[in-house]
């Protein structure tokens, strides 16, 4: 397959190489092309969501958790902010602090500092830092492992975002909590489904992010979940989008916290918000 058909339009080929998404000779090998593939798919979910963002309020915010090297964050905002949205902003939130300075180097080299921000923060200090505005427009994380993906939901609802899109990654909390309660839970049959420790590992992850998606309905979103791209592409292929609609909260609520006392996940009601009160 040509390497120019793989690359949307108005993409920066050297924006592509910096990230060593391309080779120096323009060239994408096999795993860049899975990876870019997974990045552009996102775009189209995020793309109409900006549209929609923009066409109500030009100072447009977007904050990536767990940003890593940003590829997620740099393609915004060369397809999308740089054309589209000049007066928005886009933070990149990561705890390495390598990886934030490269990202700023990157964006000062590209022309992208006037809208492209990268802080070391962790989601406690994102929540409280007066380096982030008050409130943001959408909220993504792309592959954050494990509980990342919980604090960037933690972070989009105390800064009341509009939009979150999750494609959650690794996911042992739940599974760690349904193995340590697995004789007690075995006295009903509905522990089969994860008696096995290889269907503990899958139940735990699909449990998590019903957990999530609970959650996000307590809190009055309208939840879509998807597939990111096809399985040959990935395995952690789960796509998660909430819009704010200011829905009835009672009965996801009520939802959540009965999952958590049929599965014996007391000790997660903090961390899905079932303790709150609708």
């Amino acid at each position: 397959m040509n390497d120019k058909y793989d690359i949307r339009p108005g993409q920066s080929v050297e924006l592509l190489k910096q990230l060593h998404i391309l080779t120096r000779d323009g060239k994408l090998n096999q795993d860049s092309r899975r990876k870019l593939k997974q990045v552009y798919h996102l775009f189209n979910f995020i793309e109409p969501l900006l549209a929609a963002l923009v066409a109500d309020h030009a100072e447009i915010t977007l904050v990536d958790h767990g940003a890593g090297k940003s590829y997620l964050g740099f393609i915004l905002y060369d397809l999308f902010f740089k054309g589209r949205a000049p007066q928005g902003r886009l933070y990149g939130i990561e705890t390495r602090d390598e990886l934030v300075k490269s990202s700023m180097a990157l964006a000062q080299k590209l022309g992208f500092a006037a809208g492209m921000r990268f802080y070391n923060l962790s989601v406690a200090e994102s929540i409280t830092s007066e380096r982030l505005p008050p409130q943001v427009d959408i909220v993504t994380a792309l592959h954050a492992c494990n509980t990342a993906t919980d604090d960037a939901i933690r972070f989009a609802l105390e800064k009341h975002a509009r939009y979150i899109v999750l494609v959650p990654c690794c996911q042992a909390e739940v599974a760690a909590e349904l193995k340590k309660h697995k004789a007690q839970a075995l006295k009903s049959p509905l522990a089969e489904l994860w008696r096995h420790p290889i269907h503990t590992r899958e139940f735990g992850a699909q449990i998590t992010n019903v957990l999530r998606c609970l959650e996000l309905e307590a809190h009055g979103y309208q939840v879509t979940v998807t597939e990111l791209v096809g399985w040959e592409h990935s395995m952690k292929n789960e796509l998660i989008v909430a819009e704010y609609k200011d829905l009835p909260r009672g009965k996801a609520q009520a939802r959540l916290a009965g999952l958590l006392d049929t599965l014996g996940l007391d000790t997660l009601r903090e961390r899905f918000g079932a303790c709150e009160v609708a």
